[in-house]
């Protein structure tokens, strides 16, 4: 074997260093190519997107976005039973296990027909966290009370967003367009640096904070003053309406800069 002189430089440890730090980028590469590949198969098996993820759809329908007459009727339908329940009997056991017969007769309903479960398997969770929370507290107006949290957690996060200036709705929309896990800072960079896009994004997520704030200061008051026919009324009125309504502005007011922005993605690809 030939012996390298000691006054030599190692070019093979260099080359290794050089390997080495090539090794590891394209694992990151790989890595993130993996994930991303493995969320791309996992949306197209799922290509009817629902709620803020059908904003990234290049065939955006209202219909997919609030999950289809299916996904309207279960989602009113629990709320619905719970307010017509309680007007009827006033009693707030007899309620809560209608209400808990009704949840697991949905979820039964799509075993049987062999449909997919998980969204109605969160539908339950979420029913079921509603009504244990109204009998332990024995008050029928605290079933509502999850989705006051859940409302001021939202405005929370997305104001949080929009002082870091990454607009959260616009960050979630990204994200399901284009899913990275190494990488950020460019990730983030490829679409902030877009100004209409920006914009765009800006506006849509001040427009869900509106949403849940319009929801709180409507509710609240009804909550706080017991009225609870009125507030369960309020709480389906402004629950998937409001909702349709608000997915469909977001839509008009993205749709342009994110076709251009995706115009632009393709032709830096060829080049």
């Amino acid at each position: 074997m030939h012996n390298q002189r000691d006054d030599q430089p190692d070019s093979s440890i260099a080359d290794q260093h050089d390997c080495d730090g090539e090794s590891q980028h394209d694992d990151e590469s790989f890595a993130g190519d993996v994930w991303h590949t493995a969320f791309q198969r996992v949306a197209a098996k799922n290509s009817a997107r629902k709620g803020i993820g059908s904003l990234a759809s290049d065939d955006f329908s209202i219909m997919d976005a609030i999950g289809g007459v299916r996904g309207v009727v279960e989602s009113l339908l629990p709320g619905l039973i719970f307010i017509i329940a309680y007007i009827v009997t006033g009693n707030l056991a007899i309620t809560l296990a209608i209400s808990l017969v009704e949840a697991v007769l949905q979820l039964l309903l799509r075993m049987v027909q062999r449909q997919p479960i998980m969204g109605a398997l969160s539908g339950v969770c979420a029913v079921a966290l509603c009504l244990v929370w109204a009998w332990f507290t024995k008050d029928a107006r605290n079933y509502y009370l999850p989705g006051f949290i859940t409302n001021v957690a939202w405005i929370v996060a997305l104001l949080t967003s929009m002082v870091l200036k990454v607009p959260g709705i616009g960050a979630c929309i990204e994200f399901i367009r284009r899913p990275t896990f190494s990488g950020f800072g460019a990730w983030l960079d490829a679409w902030r640096s877009d100004g209409p896009l920006y914009r765009a994004y800006t506006k849509v997520t001040a427009l869900w904070i509106a949403l849940f704030a319009l929801r709180l200061l409507v509710q609240l008051p009804m909550y706080l003053t017991d009225h609870v026919a009125w507030l369960g009324t309020a709480r389906l009125i402004m629950g998937v309406p409001c909702f349709a309504l608000v997915i469909w502005i977001s839509w008009l007011l993205v749709a342009d800069p994110l076709h251009r922005h995706g115009e632009l993605e393709k032709q830096e690809k060829q080049y």
